[in-house]
């Protein structure tokens, strides 16, 4: 399997002790997988638009893991904790951690890790299909293309192989403890 990440954002909202997560992984990207040492060609992947549509097309199960290890799973398709939306632009991720989940220690510490920006990068797990890729020289470089790829799992990780995909956490209140904190804010401050 293998493992890359894009430019997107993941944003948390915890609401009733659930926590809601929203991502968006855009297609077309280019990323350094191996830069150029002595007379080696650097080596370059971009996702295609809908590389993924199969597996998501027909339902199956695709998991959101904490750092690509499947015995830390955070929410699933089976499970109906796990949504995912592919468009020509990207694949959007929705995923809901439960507060029952919450109490987990590795969910904890993925939460903990998140809030303190130490994870911010966002990993699908995947295997290429056959005739999926194709391979391009450029220059001093090759470059990968995934065309179709089955999405298997996707993670949140310290240091994604895609640099620009990026994770973003936001503290949200409950909608009463907002609207106080909102009423004693002079007008220039307060959201719109």
């Amino acid at each position: 399997m293998l493992w890359g990440a894009h430019i997107g954002s993941l944003e948390l909202r915890t609401e009733g002790g659930e926590t809601r997560l929203r991502a968006t992984f855009p297609y077309g990207r280019e990323t350094v997988l191996a830069e150029r040492v002595g007379m080696g060609r650097e080596r370059r992947e971009v996702i295609a638009a809908r590389a993924f549509a199969d597996r998501i097309e027909r339902g199956e199960d695709v998991h959101f893991l904490s750092g690509h290890d499947f015995n830390k799973p955070l929410a699933s398709r089976s499970s109906g904790t796990l949504t995912l939306t592919e468009t020509d632009e990207a694949l959007t991720v929705e995923a809901t951690i439960s507060a029952a989940m919450g109490q987990v220690s590795y969910v904890r510490d993925f939460l903990s890790a998140n809030a303190a920006g130490l994870v911010r990068g966002l990993s699908p797990g995947f295997r290429v299909r056959p005739g999926g890729e194709t391979v391009e020289e450029r220059g001093n470089a090759i470059l990968r293309i995934i065309k179709a790829a089955d999405l298997i799992e996707i993670s949140a990780v310290t240091k994604p192989a895609y640099p620009q995909a990026q994770i973003e956490a936001r503290n949200w209140q409950p909608i009463g403890e907002v609207a106080r904190r909102m009423t004693h804010r002079p007008a220039a401050i307060r959201w719109r």
